[in-house]
């Protein structure tokens, strides 16, 4: 499946918690074929054994979405809205 799409990396973060470290990255994906439209994601990997990712419908979105995940896991924020497990 990852053959047919394009990935656009957007941001890569790591933190390292006393379970471990996790890692929350946020990326456009597209499909091989030129002309589909872009989605982004951001996911988050270390947190509570599986998981975590959240959709953003565009590219401003998808940076303030980044941001807003690190807040949420630095304790800083509350936890962005639409998190898929």
């Amino acid at each position: 499946m990852l053959d047919q799409t394009t990935l656009y990396p957007i941001a890569d973060d790591v933190l390292f918690a006393p379970g471990g470290k996790v890692v929350i990255r946020t990326y456009g994906v597209a499909p091989a074929a030129s002309g589909g439209s872009v989605s982004y994601r951001t996911w988050v990997t270390g947190i509570r054994d599986h998981p975590r990712y959240w959709r953003w419908g565009h590219f401003e979105d998808a940076t303030r979405g980044h941001r807003s995940v690190l807040e949420w896991l630095t304790g800083r924020g509350p936890q962005p809205g639409q998190a898929q497990a």
